[in-house]
C-alpha cells in the first residue's frame, strides 16, 4: 500500500506542475507516520491532479478531496454535523394508504345530497338522488441516485462508514423536498410531481375559501399557519397500487459504470445506490384542512401583529367534527411569535401548554399538538 502511494504520488508529479521537493518532504512523514491512510490522502488533495480526478468523475461523484474532509486524524470517517439538516415531523404525522391506480388514486366525493320533501296521505314526493364527483389523485416519483469509485471508497478500509456518511445525506435531502413538495407542489406547472396543499387553498374565492383564514398581510413576505387532520377519510399520504410505501433503498453493491465527464465512452467501477418514493396526497374532504395565510413576517415583530391565538381558535371550529388526527404546522419564527404573543394575551388561560409524546416533548394548542416544520417558507406571496 505504501509503496502503492509513493508510486502514484511520483507520477502525479510527472503529470502536473509540482514542487516535487516539497512532495518528496511531505511524502516521507505520510509513509512513516501511523496513521498513514489519513496523511496519504491529505497530501493527494494537495496535488493539482484532484481537480482533473474531480472532472473525470463529474460535479456529482464523490472525490479525493471529499473523501479528505470526511477522514478525522486516525483515518477513520468523521462524524458530519449535518448543517442542511431541517425539522420535518410532519411526515411522522402523515396517515398513508394504498392508491387504487397504478399512478395514484382515484376518490369518490359528494357533491350533492338528495331532496327531500314532507309530504302528506294520499299525496307523493319526486324521487331524487346524490351527486358525486371522482378526482384522480397523482402520485410522483422522487429518486436519487449515488455512485462512488470503488478505489476511492476502499481508501483507507473504512468503506462502510464512508458509504453511511453519503447515504444520511441523500435520505435528508428526500425528506425536505418530500415536504416541500407537500405544502408547495405543482402538477400543472411540473407534471414530475403531485400537486401541494398551498396550490389547493390558494384563492379567497374559491369554493374551498371558507377555510382560508386572511391574516391581512399584504406584502411578499408572509407565511402561512395549517391545521390538518390526518385520516383516511380526510387527507391522506398515498402510494400507487401494487408499490411499496415510504422510502426505498437499493443497494446494487460493485458495478461498471460510464462517467459523466472527460472522454466519452470512458468506465470505471463504482458502489452504487439508489433512493426511491413513490408519493403523493389524497385530498377526500378539502373541509378537514385550514390554512391560515398573509401572515405578514414584519408585522410580527412590530406595533400592532396578527392575532395568531385568535386565528388558531378560528381554524379549529371550521372543521366540521372530530374525524382525523388534527395537527398544527407552522415555521420556526411564526412559533416564536406565537409564544411571545400567548405570553402576552392573559386572556388564553394557558392554552398553549406542552405534552410529552413518545418520550418527545410537543408544544400544544387547546388539545391540537404544534409542529414546526422548516419546509414553510417566510416568503409566500399574498393569497387573493
Amino acid at each position: 500500500m505504501r509503496y502503492l502511494f509513493a508510486v502514484v504520488t511520483l507520477m502525479l508529479c510527472a503529470i502536473f506542475t509540482v514542487d516535487v521537493g516539497a512532495v518528496s518532504q511531505l511524502g516521507h512523514q505520510a509513509l512513516a507516520s501511523p496513521t498513514f491512510a489519513a496523511d496519504a490522502v491529505k497530501l493527494l488533495a494537495t496535488l493539482g491532479g484532484l481537480a482533473v480526478f474531480g472532472t473525470v468523475l463529474g460535479a456529482n461523484s464523490l472525490t479525493l478531496a471529499d473523501h479528505a474532509k470526511r477522514t478525522d486524524p486516525s483515518g477513520g470517517i468523521s462524524k458530519i454535523v449535518e448543517m442542511l439538516s431541517q425539522s420535518n415531523p410532519l411526515l411522522e404525522d402523515m396517515v398513508w394508504r394504498e392508491g387504487n391506480l397504478p399512478t395514484g388514486h382515484r376518490t369518490t366525493v359528494r357533491t350533492g345530497l338528495p331532496t327531500v320533501a314532507w309530504r302528506l296521505i294520499n299525496a307523493g314526493v319526486t324521487p331524487s338522488k346524490s351527486h358525486t364527483a371522482q378526482i384522480d389523485e397523482q402520485a410522483g416519483i422522487l429518486e436519487a441516485w449515488s455512485e462512488v469509485d470503488v478505489d476511492l471508497a476502499i481508501l483507507n478500509g473504512n468503506v462502510n462508514a464512508l458509504r453511511m456518511s453519503e447515504a444520511r445525506a441523500f435520505i435528508e435531502a428526500m425528506n425536505q423536498e418530500m415536504v416541500q413538495t407537500l405544502f408547495y407542489g405543482n402538477g400543472g406547472l411540473a407534471p414530475e410531481e403531485f400537486t401541494g396543499l398551498s396550490v389547493r387553498y390558494s384563492s379567497l374565492s374559491a369554493g374551498n375559501a371558507t377555510n382560508i383564514i386572511d391574516a391581512s398581510g399584504t406584502g411578499s413576505d408572509n407565511a402561512s399557519i395549517w391545521l390538518v387532520a390526518w385520516d383516511e377519510e380526510t387527507i391522506s399520504g398515498i402510494f400507487p397500487k401494487g408499490s411499496k410505501a415510504g422510502l426505498q433503498h437499493n443497494d446494487y453493491g460493485e458495478v461498471t459504470v460510464e462517467v459523466t465527464a472527460g472522454v466519452a465512452g470512458q468506465r470505471m467501477r463504482a458502489l452504487q445506490e439508489r433512493w426511491q418514493w413513490k408519493a403523493g396526497i389524497a385530498l377526500k374532504d378539502w373541509r378537514y384542512v385550514v390554512r391560515i395565510c398573509n401572515i405578514d413576517i414584519s408585522d410580527l415583530g412590530g406595533g400592532s401583529p396578527t392575532d395568531l391565538i385568535d386565528h388558531m381558535e378560528k381554524a379549529i371550529e371550521m372543521l366540521p367534527n372530530e374525524l382525523g388526527r388534527p395537527v398544527f404546522y407552522m415555521n420556526r419564527t411564526v412559533a416564536r411569535f406565537l409564544r411571545k404573543q400567548e405570553r402576552a394575551d392573559v386572556s388564553t388561560g394557558g392554552g398553549l401548554t406542552y405534552e410529552n409524546v413518545a418520550g418527545k416533548r410537543v408544544m400544544d394548542f387547546s388539545g391540537i399538538p404544534v409542529r414546526r416544520v422548516d419546509a414553510l417558507l417566510n416568503s409566500e406571496a399574498r393569497v387573493v
